[in-house]
């Protein structure tokens, strides 16, 4: 076991985490469900890929570094507890949702059960398929403390729901759906299930068994804190099988005869031949950094940093917090009363603490159900200090007087 698993295994060995972190040194970044800072062995591993290209050429550094992008998807299985084969690495995780999403069949009289706090661009892939073919998009209710009800989810069912698609914690609203209650549910009555697990990624454990999921789909750059331009996708070995890729290349289908190809056997078939090797090795460095802390260690972490953070603000009279649901995740969503959300983070970022604004227009379904405006979104993650936390709710209390 490596020295800083052993660390974890006791408590976080915060000043390394932030030795490994060139980030911290510039700003209090609080903006980690936007983008996280990498740690440096992420940015050794993109660096030092792209000089290798430089200095032989990019099909010579991609054949001499082959070992290593293959084991990215020996990691990110480990990571997500499944077959490597069951694994297709993507430019993002909205590429990844959508080849999923779009290699699915709908027609009319179909039903597509969905969350409130749903993601945008995953609503309007419904309403665009709705509009080819007739199928209906269908909101599950939530319960009283604002999570999705599985009992609801329950009563939804008939023999026309064709998929459930879930996000699990939503980008703003500090919201878990019950990820693995719906997968039971979706399990019980042979229904396909697709996760979008993008602000879950690098924040709690996965395991798709226990998730019952069909579909996984994340991003790398997130909580995650692999370089942008980074997404997975995992596929139930059983479901690949039966789904043909909306689109193709010779990579996923090599071309066999004149009249004829193939779909590789494995997740694979969702992938292009050309890709960014730098990043992929980036991603697979984030994956290994977080399996090697521990994702428990890394939840507990971020736990105990968000619930500080809301406290603090919940007990300031001008601050409004907008978080629903019990457990929370590690995305805390207020407003300040005579402040608009923008004007907050540029107050903020002006003091070198970065956060983010979360529009309605990126959870339309909730924000309108909610009538909620823009709101500042803070996100802490395992590597921020306490004094960060007290450094950011000071800066609110000067404006929340």
């Amino acid at each position: 076991m490596s020295q800083i698993n052993r660390d974890a295994r006791k408590a976080l060995d915060l000043p390394r985490l932030r030795a490994d972190t060139p980030g911290t040194r510039n700003r209090n970044h609080l903006n980690n469900a936007g983008a996280a800072l990498m740690p440096s062995p992420v940015i050794d591993a993109v660096i030092g890929y792209l000089s290798r290209e430089g200095e032989i050429g990019g099909y010579e550094a991609a054949a001499e570094a082959n070992s290593l992008l293959e084991g990215a998807y020996d990691s990110l299985a480990t990571f997500v507890n499944c077959a490597r084969d069951e694994i297709a690495i993507a430019e993002n995780a909205t590429i990844a949702w959508q080849r999923a999403f779009y290699s699915l069949s709908f027609g009319p009289g179909d039903r597509i059960l969905t969350a409130s706090a749903e993601f945008a661009a995953n609503y309007v892939a419904f309403l665009q398929v709705a509009k080819r073919t007739g199928v209906s998009i269908e909101v599950i209710p939530n319960d009283a403390s604002g999570v999705l009800d599985p009992d609801a989810l329950t009563k939804m069912i008939d023999e026309r729901v064709r998929l459930i698609a879930v996000t699990w914690i939503p980008t703003n609203g500090g919201l878990i759906n019950p990820a693995a209650a719906i997968g039971r549910i979706a399990r019980d009555n042979g229904i396909l299930y697709l996760l979008d697990a993008c602000q879950a990624a690098g924040q709690t454990p996965i395991d798709v068994n226990a998730l019952g999921c069909d579909i996984l789909t994340a991003t790398g750059r997130k909580f995650l804190r692999a370089p942008r331009g980074t997404g997975f996708m995992y596929m139930r070995k059983s479901v690949l099988e039966k789904i043909e890729p909306a689109m193709i290349d010779l990579y996923g289908a090599p071309w066999t005869a004149p009249d004829r190809y193939e779909l590789r056997p494995d997740a694979r078939r969702f992938e292009t031949w050309e890709k960014n090797c730098s990043v992929r090795l980036g991603l697979r460095a984030a994956v290994d950094y977080a399996l090697e802390i521990g994702l428990e260690n890394i939840e507990a972490r971020c736990s105990h940093l968000s619930s500080r953070l809301r406290e603090g603000l919940r007990g300031m009279r001008a601050v409004s917090v907008h978080d629903l649901g019990a457990p929370l995740a590690s995305i805390i969503s207020f407003t300040v009363n005579g402040w608009d959300s923008p004007a907050v983070m540029a107050y903020l970022a002006g003091k070198g603490i970065n956060v983010s604004v979360s529009p309605p227009s990126s959870t339309p379904v909730d924000a309108y159900t909610r009538q909620l405006p823009p709101v500042v979104r803070a996100s802490p993650h395992y590597y921020n200090s306490e004094e960060e936390i007290e450094a950011f709710l000071e800066a609110i209390a000067g404006i929340a007087a």
